[in-house]
């Protein structure tokens, strides 16, 4: 059977108007499509360092669908084939998050990862999405310290975070004002679909981590039709993308936060920070007020208030760790001898990202992940600073550790509107949601979020599972259920009640001190994104 034609079904719910530009169903847009699907790729080893049987290439897509015929942007893709043509099902697209996440390199982090079963079934795909890495990287021409977006509120610097923001989205606008309006999630599941009919395939099936969720639920909604098997771990709330899924992150940060200080008190004897969760509570806001006052100097790097909340706002999720850190900080805040190194989750942002070659701008990730942010749904980004002030002040009393940082103002604030209405997602199409308990990017009502919306998936939930990120882990329960649908298709009966193991839960815990510096492995990891 030939492959079909990218975006050439009927237009989708939220699809623009015949008023507006041509449409992809139009003849002449119908013809420019079946161009870019006739491009054969020119498959290459991707750099003298990487293993050969990675495999790279360009390929050319539409800037803007709705104008397939106008410019054109380049898409940097990767493979790496079947071990067992014989046994060959199709091929497995991943996208490690991000949103600004590279994709080029997870087919090696794909080989190495699933079983071998697995790897027999399919050619294993990756892509930069547009904008991002080797995929027409874009930039804003940010300095570092503009990068620095989750803001404490201080009402005393609040005027200078609007002027901050605002700079940004002019920055953004004034560098790539042309290609910002179509780097979005709808027209990264649209690359996703000329990718497919290039490579000849009537069906992808698809692998998807935190903000890949959504771009494989939004891929489901688009072309229902040609979507196989999709794997959507530690997944995103269509309903709240953006500014309610970075919300997100404080709103569940909180029980997190109460678990810690149980676990904590119950083994007050070895750590010595309370006896009860209210008397750990108390150590650590006298430890925020000292650094407040004062940073507190960890071998040299001072660490404010706000680091020690922002910080420990992901650290909660894993408890033990979370209790390691405090007492080395409460050590430190004593005049006692520490290694600055040990703090790194108490440092602010990890940066930005992977850095990806000479070629890619510094601020590469920073400026796609805002192009995602922002453009998807202009709509839930108020125009008024005044309501970022407000809700920063309320959500710092309702989520002390991290409210005021989520909700007070981003540059999406004075970002142009999105040139499409943003995606609704709620199709029958069959998939597995994946997700963890304590999940410090994607918490577990977002992961049943996703799972109510699509309504034709099943869900696989790891009971007192840690981490962002499940499969595989090692636990016989998830990675089997994975495993088992990407075998055969065939989705688990009814929803499936895993619980986490110490094992799985300590790759876990490994993953998160990789995240302290950016290129964290698959999934994408860094603690300011999903």
């Amino acid at each position: 059977m030939a492959p079909l034609v990218p975006v050439l079904s009927a237009p989708p719910a939220g699809a623009v108007p015949a008023a507006g530009p041509p449409t992809a169903s139009s003849p002449p847009a119908r013809n420019a499509l079946e161009r870019y699907v006739k491009q054969k790729p020119r498959w290459k080893r991707c750099e003298a360092d990487t293993p050969a049987v990675l495999q790279c290439a360009t390929i050319k897509v539409p800037l803007d669908y709705r104008v397939p015929g106008g410019k054109r942007i380049d898409l940097a893709i990767s493979r790496i084939k079947s071990t067992a043509p014989g046994k060959r099902h199709g091929v497995l697209l991943s996208n490690p998050g991000g949103p600004g996440g590279q994709g080029i390199d997870t087919p090696l982090d794909m080989r190495k990862n699933l079983p071998k079963a697995v790897r027999q079934k399919y050619d294993l795909i990756g892509m930069d999405p547009r904008g991002v890495g080797r995929s027409s990287p874009v930039s804003c021409g940010m300095k570092p310290e503009d990068e620095n977006w989750l803001r404490p509120y201080k009402e005393e610097a609040f005027a200078k975070d609007v002027a901050w923001a605002r700079d940004v989205a002019d920055k953004c606008r004034a560098k790539a004002g042309d290609r910002l309006p179509h780097i979005t999630t709808r027209n990264t599941a649209r690359d996703m679909d000329l990718l497919r009919a290039i490579l000849g395939e009537t069906k992808i099936s698809f692998l998807g981590y935190s903000y890949g969720t959504y771009l494989g639920a939004v891929y489901t909604q688009l072309f229902p039709g040609r979507a196989d098997r999709f794997v959507l771990d530690s997944a995103v709330d269509p309903k709240r993308a953006w500014r309610g899924m970075i919300q997100w992150w404080a709103e569940g940060a909180e029980p997190a936060f109460d678990r810690w200080t149980e676990w904590a008190a119950e083994r007050s004897e070895t750590y010595k920070l309370g006896a009860t969760p209210k008397q750990v509570e108390r150590t650590l806001w006298k430890l925020v007020a000292q650094a407040d006052e004062k940073p507190i100097d960890v071998g040299g790097q001072l660490t404010t208030g706000d680091d020690i909340r922002s910080g420990l706002r992901s650290l909660v999720f894993t408890p033990e760790w979370a209790t390691d850190e405090v007492v080395l900080l409460k050590r430190a805040a004593a005049g006692r001898p520490t290694s600055a190194r040990k703090f790194a989750a108490f440092a602010g942002s990890a940066g930005s990202g992977r850095p990806g070659g000479a070629e890619v701008p510094s601020d590469n990730a920073r400026a796609s992940f805002f192009a995602v942010v922002c453009g998807d749904n202009s709509a839930a980004w108020s125009r008024d600073p005044e309501r970022y002030r407000q809700d920063a002040i309320a959500d710092k009393k309702r989520y002390p550790l991290f409210g005021d940082m989520a909700s007070s103002i981003k540059p999406c604030a004075f970002w142009d509107k999105s040139a499409e209405p943003v995606t609704k997602v709620n199709n029958r199409v069959g998939s597995l949601v994946v997700q963890n308990e304590w999940d410090s990017q994607t918490p577990l009502p977002s992961g049943q979020a996703l799972h109510a919306a699509l309504r034709g998936s099943k869900m696989v939930t790891v009971r007192g599972g840690e981490g962002h990120g499940v499969y595989p882990n090692g636990n016989v329960c998830t990675d089997g259920a994975v495993n088992e649908y990407l075998l055969t298709g065939k989705l688990p009966a009814k929803d499936v009640i895993c619980r986490a193991t110490p094992k799985s839960n300590e790759e876990a815990r490994k993953d998160r001190k990789r995240d302290a510096l950016p290129g964290s492995p698959l999934p994408d990891r860094a603690p300011d994104r999903f």
